[in-house]
């Protein structure tokens, strides 16, 4: 189970073991892989390379729409951990499993990163030699 605390902390419950990280550390984390990203793109346009733009929309949209759609779909969680009818139970299921999809998304759809770049530079090294 994923989670983001009022207490400003997210929990992340795998089986018997809860990962736990502040807010601060994870936006920190998010910063610098979105930096990473963004460098390696800068570098490779800079060399001359030649980026699909249809990958590189797919990738950022998936990519930051997930995120910003996990963070909106994570303040419809019931704030209380008392669940009262079986409907709200029903509901925060379903909830976390749509939260869980999105995440295995942007996590598969980082796959396109690579491919992205080898692409572009082989398309380089193709139409310069």
């Amino acid at each position: 189970m994923l989670g983001f605390n009022a207490n400003g902390g997210i929990d992340i419950n795998i089986h018997d073991t809860y990962f736990v990280m502040s807010n601060y550390h994870f936006a920190t984390l998010i910063s610098i892989l979105f930096g990473i990203i963004g460098l390696i793109y800068w570098i490779v346009k800079k060399v001359n390379g030649n980026l699909s733009k249809r990958l590189n929309l797919i990738h950022v949209t998936l990519t930051f729409g997930g995120i910003f759609l996990i963070l909106i779909l994570n303040e419809f969680k019931p704030k209380s951990f008392e669940i009262d009818t079986l409907s709200k139970y029903d509901f925060n299921e379903n909830l976390e499993m749509i939260v869980y999809l999105i995440s295995i998304i942007i996590i598969l759809v980082q796959i396109i990163f690579p491919i992205n770049i080898i692409n572009g530079i082989r398309k380089r090294n193709k139409t310069s030699g």
